[in-house]
């Protein structure tokens, strides 16, 4: 099976980004081990703490951010990060072709179930006029160079594009390396899953209702077709879910906080996610538009996510359409 390196080099890819990867494998090892140990590791459990996002901090968050942090500052390639658990950005070396951005530990409150969770990841060319700080990151999505995820399961999976597809690369433990697995993965454009955390259901806008109506129905209703409901309430596995056999994934807005009324991060998980989805031939919006056309405004800025099979993901944005106004409670 191929390795890691000689793969990015057979595509083409910039030597920079290829350290800069190469990076990030090196981080997810080290956190695969963490996670896997479990107990062992004495690493479970939460913080007394709150990250700048305002959500309890476990164990695995803080040694996660800090091993991505401290490992990816040390390579010459990386002018800055940014993390969703850091209020501010963090600098690199000031001649860093790149900048990364990531979610060191999606889906953390499934650790101490022994769930899946997740490490998300993106990449952008550091901008070659005078803006600095946060302002660098202040890309949109269509300017990354590499998105992905490290998916901590049953196997430990690298899944990332440099923008020529889908590649999966799952860690081989008796050699310590990421081998090839899967070339180019494909989304199937029609779908009979969907993901979404029905909880919120009464805090979203009709439209948004009215079209999981219509899919819980199943043949009995207008889609004439029954659904399946999936949620791993982490969205690195459930996005992986759509990538391998379709499905679409959702978290809308919703009308608890108006001034606050999304969960996700556009840099952190709407970009990367969005790229891999588009990659593989799905449809990544945010109920208005296009994920990766948005401009950001902050580095913790938030979005609606509707993302997957892109017949589907067509067909809910089909409900939307006129009823984008903030959603109201039932």
């Amino acid at each position: 099976m191929q390795r890691l390196i000689p793969t990015l080099r057979r595509d083409g890819v910039d030597e920079g980004l290829i350290s800069v990867i190469n990076t990030l494998q090196i981080c997810a090892k080290e956190i695969s081990f963490r996670i896997h140990q479990g107990e062992l590791a004495g690493v479970l459990g939460s913080t007394l703490d709150e990250n700048i996002q305002g959500e309890t901090q476990k164990m695995l968050d803080v040694l996660s951010n800090q091993l991505l942090k401290d490992i990816l500052l040390e390579s010459p390639h990386v002018r800055a990060v940014a993390s969703e658990e850091e209020e501010g950005i963090v600098d690199g070396h000031t001649d860093g072709g790149y900048l990364v951005a990531f979610d060191p530990l999606d889906g953390s409150s499934n650790i101490d179930i022994n769930s899946l969770v997740g490490t998300i990841f993106s990449v952008l060319p550091t901008p070659q006029d005078s803006r600095s700080g946060p302002d660098m990151f202040l890309q949109p999505g269509t300017e990354q160079v590499a998105a992905g995820y490290v998916l901590y399961g049953p196997s430990t999976m690298l899944v990332f594009t440099t923008g020529n597809g889908v590649r999966v690369f799952t860690l081989d433990q008796k050699v310590g390396e990421f081998l090839l697995t899967d070339t180019d993965i494909q989304i199937p454009r029609e779908t009979s899953e969907f993901a979404i955390n029905m909880s919120n259901y009464r805090h979203w806008q009709p439209a948004m209702r009215q079209y999981i109506d219509d899919l819980l129905q199943g043949s009995n209703g207008p889609r004439n077709k029954n659904f399946n409901m999936r949620w791993v309430a982490a969205m690195v596995a459930d996005v992986h879910r759509v990538l391998c056999r379709g499905g679409l994934f959702s978290y809308p807005a919703d009308s608890r906080k108006p001034n606050k009324p999304f969960k996700l991060r556009l840099m952190y998980e709407g970009n990367p996610m969005a790229m891999l989805v588009e990659q593989a031939g799905g449809i990544a919006h945010t109920g208005e538009q296009r994920i990766l056309n948005v401009q950001p405004e902050h580095i913790h800025q938030r979005i609606g996510v509707i993302l997957g099979s892109a017949e589907e993901v067509q067909t809910c944005l089909q409900y939307l359409q006129g009823s984008q106004s903030a959603p109201t409670d039932v």
